[in-house]
């Protein structure tokens, strides 16, 4: 058990420029590194040296980023990153980067974290381990937090399952991320407006060279019940699909309804603070269950948007089933 630390910011790195190898840069100004210290990284010094740092705008490089949408709140996208992570705008920030530009999050954290490790070693004669660390937000809790999205050399989870407590309970459940643990403490003395971009932790007896990664921090899809906003998996419920469309708007979940008909004799069309359901066939009894299904379906997703809706029906015997009437 670790019983002390010692935490400190590196000064001296300076800014960091495509190319850098940041292993020389850390080697130098911190010659005195010792064998079992952690090194830990902030990204955005890993992307400017890797050439990560683009002329682009934001929400852009977001959506290039962008392999599944979470959730959308205005300007707030919840996104899903080629690497896995779950976060706030992919991970692209233009903090501290040139006006016009910004930056995205290494291609292969871990492999960042190997070649800093591996330098080290190289350049020192020293075995550390290396954390490559972002900023995320937390479900359920206010405030950002550090946390590792690259590791190599450092023991990431610590599975605690099997284990017994001094009472002679077995743990269960409890599987310690440590790499996360070891990025909120840096954090601790790198801070987000010093322009210390690196820290080192020493005295923790995790470093190993396992080669785990912080890739290993991500949970799997299959175990991920929070795989959606919960605006985003109530109209993937009305659209019908496993991993539903968190773009779609209200009328695709009108399209969406089950009906007794092959085709759909009824149209939508939107106009004035009011959507018009008219028949576009012949009116029977299939056409008005179908288009009251669709209508059904229309109200839960403007719902789900918030948006209010009061509906009226048409005149008997008009080709308008119904009007149907939106208030923010």
């Amino acid at each position: 058990m670790t019983r002390r630390l010692e935490v400190w910011g590196v000064a001296g790195i300076g800014e960091v420029q495509p190319g850098d190898d940041i292993a020389q840069l850390v080697a130098a100004a911190e010659p005195a590194l010792q064998d079992g210290d952690v090194v830990v990284v902030t990204s955005k010094v890993v992307s400017k040296a890797e050439g990560r740092v683009v002329a682009m705008d934001r929400l852009d490089a977001v959506t290039l980023e962008t392999v599944r949408v979470v959730a959308e709140r205005g300007d707030t996208r919840i996104v899903e990153t080629r690497h896995g992570f779950v976060l706030a705008a992919a991970g692209v920030d233009a903090s501290n980067v040139p006006r016009g530009h910004v930056a995205l999050l290494p291609e292969d954290p871990d492999a960042s974290a190997e070649a800093m490790r591996k330098g080290l070693q190289s350049l020192l004669g020293i075995a550390v381990g290396v954390v490559v660390t972002d900023t995320f937000g937390r479900p359920w809790r206010n405030g950002l937090v550090d946390v590792a999205i690259g590791a190599a050399g450092v023991q990431v989870l610590d599975d605690h399952r099997g284990r017994s407590d001094r009472y002679g309970h077995a743990l269960e459940m409890t599987v310690t991320a440590i790499a996360d643990e070891i990025a909120a403490a840096a954090e601790l003395v790198k801070g987000k407006l010093d322009d210390v971009p690196v820290a080192v932790v020493r005295g923790l007896d995790a470093t190993e060279d396992s080669g785990q990664g912080a890739r290993s921090l991500v949970r799997r899809a299959d175990e991920d019940m929070f795989r959606l906003g919960t605006r985003e998996a109530m109209r993937a419920a009305l659209l019908a699909r496993g991993e539903g469309a968190p773009g779609a708007g209200p009328l695709a979940a009108a399209a969406a309804a089950p009906t007794p008909l092959a085709d759909r004799p009824w149209e939508f069309v939107e106009g004035d603070g009011r959507i018009v359901v008219r028949l576009t066939g012949e009116r029977s009894d299939a056409a008005l269950t179908g288009a009251g299904a669709a209508i059904g379906n229309l109200v839960l997703a403007l719902a789900v948007d918030g948006i209010a809706a009061r509906w009226v029906p048409g005149e008997p015997g008009s080709s308008t089933i119904a009007v149907i009437e939106l208030s923010r």
